[in-house]
């Protein structure tokens, strides 16, 4: 039977299997990137933006469909991690306004929808680019309103989507040169594309349980320390069950799941909460003893799925987090954010006058929520912020929208090496906003910024043909050579810097993985090589890249 009314729980429905269909795929996703460094992260980032969304839905049953499409926006706008994940927050937040006054929508007013979070989408990028996920978001969402009736169902609505979108996706290669060049298409648009699909195969589950529980924690880690050898069971256990009532041993039309309740106070548990959908028993309970109830649903049914988790654990790590949560600091006239990965690059964008240092990069872009929360522990009247990487200067800016005291200004520094040039002429003594901006921006704009790593797949870009296992330098986002060793890479890199005679420094940050004996070789290289340039050297202990480079 087909969907003519899309209300609450259809929506959290397809949204839900929207989070499984990029999930399945996220590797894959990742795999699509342009340049061939082991650095992708669209597939996570898109994953973790619509994982976040669905996190932020209410549990309640029944809700209206404007009630559970503003708690989705909400919460991916908040998870929302990369360029891409900043891209798709946008475009759902654009679809859930649209839906916001509405009990239900029919799939007509849903393609309307669509429409608006396209011109979101478009409106969150200053100079949106065609060929990107952008494009696959437009052309399905316009091809899709233009082929339905006023009754299509939400099937036709999206398999309408699906079909577009698959073509839109293959002409990305022929809108940008350099998805031709490498032989990929858009990776956001092909992590959209999953998205769409896995929503339109959730409608053709027979199965209504969520695809996955344990996507609306997907970063949840506990430190098993905190319950040792001689802790006490105080809490005892929250435990959670999905049991599919079978007809050998019970009748799941006629089976009354307070009875159940009853039984399980009789053993002592509380917090209980037992829900029946269909012939799918939900339940929740605390007690010391788990086994006893599962023992007890196994009497009715087979299980689906098992969470048991120690509250004292769960206790132990709110009590820490509590004392690790950062307090807020002394007020200040300039508040510094920035984002680094590496003990040695955090430690020297502290000692340059830093007060959070939020970890991530390349394969780790922290999230919206994350800035927010460094927002939060500062007490200053401007906070500046150094994103340092391409692909989290998105999630930055999308988090100054959202901190409700609009005292935040980023500073578009798209490299680590570039925010260490930025940072380094930080005068907090400076107390006009606008020169201290400018001349972060101008010492931003004045350095090169040199990346070193290895190939991880054959490719061509740019005229540089690449081979798994060669070391690739890139300039300023652009790969200009490939060498058997880093040495010759990083001479041969430098040397292709354009006003490279008019320059007087360079400063080399050594990633984690080079050795004292590597760092010491490229050091002499480098003064050798370049004996009119100053060469300052720092251990960075950044991951991915084995040495990265500031010419100025």
């Amino acid at each position: 039977m087909e969907t003519r009314v899309i209300d609450g729980s259809t929506f959290r429905h397809i949204l839900r299997g929207g989070a499984k269909g990029i999930r399945t795929h996220m590797q894959t996703i990742n795999e699509l990137n342009v340049f061939p460094v082991p650095d992708g992260d669209t597939g996570i980032n898109m994953s973790r933006t619509i994982e976040s969304g669905i996190a932020k839905i209410s549990a309640e049953d029944n809700l209206p469909l404007g009630h559970v499409a503003a708690d989705f926006a909400k919460g991916s706008l908040f998870g929302a991690r990369g360029n891409s994940g900043v891209i798709l927050s946008q475009f759902f937040a654009g679809v859930c306004g649209a839906l916001l006054n509405k009990e239900t929508a029919t799939a007509y007013e849903l393609a309307d929808a669509y429409i608006e979070g396209v011109k979101r989408a478009y409106a969150a990028v200053a100079n949106p680019v065609e060929g990107t996920i952008l494009t696959v978001f437009r052309e399905s969402a316009e091809y899709a309103k233009a082929h339905m009736e006023d009754d299509s169902s939400l099937e036709a609505f999206l398999a309408l989507t699906i079909e577009e979108a698959e073509r839109s996706l293959r002409r990305t290669k022929d809108i940008l040169p350099v998805l031709a060049e490498a032989d990929v298409v858009d990776s956001g648009g092909a992590g959209y594309l999953c998205i769409a699909k896995g929503m339109y195969d959730s409608l053709r589950e027979d199965d209504d349980t969520p695809a996955s529980e344990e996507i609306l924690s997907p970063e949840s880690t506990v430190n098993y320390d905190l319950f040792t050898s001689e802790t006490q069971l105080t809490y005892g256990y929250c435990t959670e069950c999905l049991v599919r009532l079978q007809k050998a041993k019970v009748d799941p039309a006629a089976f009354d799941e307070t009875c159940l309740v009853r039984e399980l106070e009789a053993l002592r548990c509380d917090s209980i909460v037992a829900l029946k959908e269909g012939d799918v028993l939900k339940l929740h309970a605390h007690t010391m003893i788990p086994g006893d109830i599962l023992t007890l649903c196994q009497r009715y049914g087979e299980f689906l799925n098992i969470k048991i988790e120690n509250m004292c654990l769960q206790h132990s790590e709110k009590v820490a987090a509590e004392a690790s949560a950062p307090k807020k600091k002394p007020h200040k006239t300039y508040g510094v954010v920035t984002v680094a990965t590496g003990d040695g690059m955090t430690a020297l964008f502290e000692s340059l006058g830093a007060d959070v240092v939020i970890n991530g990069g390349q394969t780790g872009n922290p999230s919206a929520a994350q800035f927010l929360e460094a927002f939060e522990a500062l007490n200053a009247d401007h906070i500046l912020v150094f994103p340092n990487n391409s692909n989290i200067l998105l999630t930055a800016r999308q988090a100054a929208d959202l901190w409700e005291a609009h005292n935040v200004t980023v500073i578009p520094t798209k490299t680590l090496p570039q925010g260490y040039a930025a940072l380094s002429v930080f005068n907090p003594s400076v107390t006009a906003l606008e020169d201290q901006v400018s001349d972060l921006t101008s010492a931003k704009d004045a350095v090169v910024s040199g990346e070193i790593t290895t190939a991880i797949r054959d490719t061509l870009i740019g005229g540089v043909d690449v081979h798994t296992g060669e070391y690739i330098g890139i300039l300023d986002g652009e790969l200009v050579t490939a060498q058997s060793t880093p040495e010759e890479t990083l001479c041969r890199m430098i040397r292709k810097i354009p006003d490279l005679s008019r320059r007087e420094l360079i400063t080399l940050f050594v990633g984690g993985n080079v050795t004292d004996e590597q760092r010491v070789l490229v050091t002499e290289l480098l003064e050798e090589t370049f004996e009119d340039l100053a060469v300052e050297v720092y251990l960075g202990g950044q991951e991915i890249y084995d040495y990265l480079i500031a010419v100025e």
